[in-house]
This record gives structure tokens, C-alpha cells and sequence, in this order.
């Protein structure tokens, strides 16, 4: 059996591999939904847009819901502080993955244009604010929280959105657009397919001039988010491969290799998620009441013994998750196309 610290270790990194892998996956579904009426410009086209994720918005949601059981049960004490800090934003957040997924059911049940541009509106509204949850979270997490003794939360739902967490938040809804841009292109013909193109340009510079405010109000911001840089240096390699990352993507457009763009724009998330963890460890919530009311893994954890029988379900789990994706995108691969089973 391994030891405990070491257990600890190993779970912290698997629930990032577990959020990275919602992050990316389900990040490209926001993505289209946050596009979804600024490329189509009619029915036909918008029904595109929604079946070029309809087969699979469903599974990669499978990605977060093992997220949270997983928090749930290796890190119990982090589990209950977030989710009660949380609380409004968890509710508008489930709200809004809610309203996305009745939007794809609901549009194309009445033939009306009315309905339809309702439930459009619905799936456009619930993928940016989902979008934008997601990132005043990470915002609120990498900056610190008003956690006091006994890990109860001090703060309210406005303390929540001071600037900084807004701006991580407009941060992460310009990398699912430019995300969600590229996997468009990729399942997209015609014109619809050239619009697209024509939106992600001007998408990259949107990104990549947030990325660099964020990275200067961080620095600014947040000081002891580089405390882990400076003692190891060689983890400066992670923001580095992060800009090169970044870098590629209008690099491999130019080239029309999409695919690889869409790869590199993959590797922007996970390394954002790798920078994340990197600034934050070990932390799950810095208190900015005081040092000793912070949330880290080794005072949040589980015994020795539930992590390791988690660890033996996991080994066997895992696999399954990851090979349900797989089968799901191999079967779903190709362009996008409208026959009697679309939405």
C-alpha cells in the first residue's frame, strides 16, 4: 500500500486529470454555444451547429460528475467548503448545463419560429453564462476566499465578484469560443464552415489579449501565486510550453492544418489547468482571513485507507470513462450532417 502523503499526492493529481478532461471536452461545447448565433444564419445552419455536438455534450459532462464524486471522497473537507461557498453560483451554474441541455431537446419539437428562436436563445445564454461561472470559480479560488475557522465561508455571492474573477471569467469565455471556433471548422462545409474560419482570427486576439491582462493582474494580484515558480524553477516550463501553445494555433491555421489547431488549442486548456494547479497547490481554498483558515490537501483529505480503496476503483474506472469517449468520437467523426435523428 502506498503511503499516505503519497496517496494524497496521487489524488490531487487524478482530480486534475479528471477536471482537465471536462475542461477540454465540454469546453469546445460551450464554445459552439457561445457561437452558435453569431456564425449561423438560418435554421438549417444553426441545426448544424447543434448536432455538431448533440451526440456528444451528454458523455463529456461524465467528465464532472466524476470530478465531484471524486472531490467528494478524497478531499471531503475541500468538497463541502467550495460547494457551500459556492452555493448561488453552483445553483445558476447547474441552471445553466439545465437550460443547454433542453434547448438541444426542445428546439426542433415544434415547428415554429418563435419556439425555435427561444430555445436558441436559451442554449446561446446558458453556454456563456456556464462559460463564465466556470471561470469567476478559478478566478475566486486562485485569488483567495473569505474562509474562516471550522471551514465556513464568510464572504456573500457579490464578494464573489470583485474584478478579478470577472476577468478570468471573460478569459475563459474567449478560450471556449476559440476553442468551440476550431471544432466547428473541423465538422462544419461550405459556407457556414468559411464563416466560421472568418470568426476565429479575430477570436484569437480577443484570447490572447485577456491572456496577457490576466497574466499581469495575477502577477499583481495574486503574489503568492508565483511562490511555487520561484522555489522550483524549472516550473517555469509550464507558463512557457503554455505560450507556445498559444502561439500555434494561428500558426497551424495559416499552415490549414485545423486539426493541429485544434490540438493546440487542447494543449492551451491543459496547460492553463497545469498552471492553475501549479499556482494554487496545495491549496484548494487560500483564506484571506488568515494563513492557518486555509483549505489545502493534507487538512482536507480522507483517511489512508478510503484513498487507497478509491485508488483500486479508480484504476477500473477510469479506463471505462476514458474508452466511452473514445468509442463515442470515433463513431461521431466526420462532418456534421442533418438525417431524420438530428436535433
Amino acid at each position: 500500500m502506498l503511503g499516505y502523503d503519497t496517496l494524497t499526492l496521487v489524488w490531487y493529481v487524478l482530480l486534475g486529470i479528471l477536471l482537465c478532461g471536462y475542461v477540454i471536452l465540454d469546453g469546445f461545447d460551450l464554445g459552439v454555444g457561445i457561437l452558435h448565433p453569431l456564425v449561423a444564419k438560418n435554421d438549417r445552419e444553426r441545426r448544424l451547429v447543434m448536432n455538431s455536438i448533440g451526440p456528444l455534450w451528454d458523455g463529456n459532462e461524465v467528465w464532472l460528475v466524476t470530478f465531484g464524486g471524486a472531490l467528494f471522497a478524497a478531499f471531503p473537507n475541500a468538497y463541502a467548503a467550495t460547494f457551500s461557498s459556492f452555493y448561488e453560483a453552483f445553483y445558476l451554474l447547474l441552471l445553466c448545463l439545465i437550460g443547454r441541455a433542453v434547448s438541444l431537446e426542445f428546439r426542433s419539437k415544434v415547428k415554429s419560429d418563435s419556439w425555435r428562436r427561444l430555445w436558441d436563445a436559451i442554449f446561446f445564454c446558458s453556454s456563456l453564462m456556464a462559460a463564465m461561472l466556470l471561470g469567476i470559480a478559478a478566478g475566486n479560488i486562485l485569488a483567495g476566499m473569505e474562509m474562516g475557522p471550522m471551514f465556513e465561508y464568510e464572504g456573500n455571492l457579490l464578494s464573489q465578484l470583485h474584478w478579478y474573477p470577472l476577468l478570468v471569467g471573460v478569459l475563459t469565455v474567449a478560450l471556449f469560443a476559440l476553442h468551440g471556433a476550431i471544432y466547428l471548422y473541423l465538422k462544419t462545409e461550405d459556407d457556414l464552415q468559411r464563416r466560421v474560419r472568418s470568426r476565429i482570427m479575430p477570436i484569437f486576439f480577443v484570447f490572447t489579449g485577456l491572456y496577457i491582462l490576466v497574466t499581469l493582474a495575477t502577477w499583481w494580484h495574486v503574489p503568492f501565486a508565483t511562490e511555487n515558480l520561484q522555489q522550483y524553477p524549472w516550473l517555469w516550463c509550464v507558463p512557457v510550453l503554455n505560450g507556445l501553445a498559444v502561439l500555434n494555433i494561428p500558426r497551424a491555421m495559416v499552415l490549414g492544418r485545423p486539426g493541429y489547431a485544434f490540438f493546440s488549442s487542447t494543449m492551451v486548456i491543459l496547460a492553463l489547468a497545469c498552471l492553475f494547479s501549479v499556482e494554487a497547490f496545495p491549496y484548494f481554498v487560500h483564506s484571506t482571513i488568515s494563513p492557518e483558515y486555509s483549505i489545502d490537501i493534507w487538512n482536507a483529505r480522507s483517511s489512508h485507507l478510503t484513498l487507497w480503496n478509491m485508488l483500486i476503483i479508480a484504476v477500473i474506472g477510469m479506463p471505462c470513462v476514458v474508452s466511452y469517449t473514445c468509442v463515442v468520437y470515433w463513431v461521431f467523426r466526420g462532418k456534421v450532417k442533418l438525417d431524420s435523428s438530428s436535433y
